[in-house]
């Protein structure tokens, strides 16, 4: 008899997702959400939705990692809400969290810096009001409020540019700069645009700690550090002893190239939850390091 508790899970075959499969199977039975014929669920139709989750009685939990997360495609559905942005991150999160609410389960939910304006010259904390300035942040603004309305017992995981120290199908924030970097391609870096980002193996720590106490509200999960684009890639150049240069780049001469708003800073802190973990977290130089074996 398996005797580990059932966790499903939305968005599995993503970045986040499919390292999340691979770190805490020893612990928890996680379980991709499908149809009772194996497809795909649209979380967006709630009859849909609610059917598939029948399939599992067992269940104690969620994780939604599921998200429109194409910042660009969404400034271009700007304002529609029947668009793919809003239904997916908005709609979809709403009946994912009534669902969970009526069933007991607890719901582990990832956000986004994004729901912030991005003036703030410092560390964004929980205690700052969302005040998104893009359709992407909006969506997601929005569906941490539809999450916390619906009642039930959640948390609210904000993170900033994901990454792994292993490759991916998709290159995430570390690996498009270490292949820009080998094939002499990356473009310049603005040294005045800050961001703060997300160890995956770290926030897949994380994820089992919420399951484990299932605490509520919203926490900030990204490194709690603040780099330039510049100083990244000149750190990952260094660390990963790439011989390649890094050249400026000026976020105020790209915003006069583009009609689409852009944060000028992400970076949260993690005080809260660091304060209330029971482990340390790597800093992103030491998470960067792990990158090495698998550089060529």
């Amino acid at each position: 008899m398996n005797s580990k508790p059932q966790i499903i899970i939305t968005g599995a075959s993503g970045l986040i997702g499919s390292r999340t499969l691979s770190l805490l199977a020893a612990d928890y039975t996680l379980t991709p959400l499908r149809s009772a014929d194996d497809g795909r669920v649209d979380i967006t139709d709630q009859r849909a939705l609610e059917s598939a989750l029948e399939q599992y009685p067992q269940a104690t939990a969620m994780i939604h990692l599921a998200a429109f997360t194409d910042v660009n495609a969404a400034w271009q559905q700007q304002g529609d809400k029947l668009a793919p942005a809003w239904q997916t991150n908005v709609v979809g999160s709403q009946h994912i969290a009534k669902a969970c609410q009526k069933r007991g389960w607890y719901l582990l939910y990832t956000s986004t810096a994004f729901v912030f304006s991005g003036d703030k010259e410092g560390l964004y904390t929980e205690a700052d009001s969302p005040a998104p300035i893009e359709w992407y942040g909006q969506t997601k603004a929005a569906s941490e409020e539809a999450i916390l309305n619906a009642g039930g017992k959640n948390v609210i995981l904000r993170i900033d540019q994901p990454f792994t120290h292993l490759p991916f199908k998709r290159a995430d924030t570390l690996h498009r700069v270490i292949n820009g970097l080998q094939q002499g391609t990356l473009y310049p870096q603005f040294s005045n645009h800050f961001f703060g980002p997300t160890y995956i193996d770290d926030l897949v720590k994380i994820f089992s700690w919420c399951l484990k106490h299932q605490p509520q509200g919203i926490y900030h999960a990204s490194s709690g550090e603040q780099w330039s684009d510049f100083a990244f890639a000149q750190m990952v150049a260094d660390t990963l002893e790439i011989n390649a240069s890094v050249t400026k780049g000026d976020l105020q001469a790209y915003l006069q190239t583009i009609q689409r708003p852009y944060q000028k800073n992400t970076a949260m802190d993690n005080s809260k939850l660091k304060a209330a973990l029971d482990f340390p977290l790597l800093t992103i130089k030491q998470a960067v390091a792990k990158a090495k074996n698998y550089v060529h």
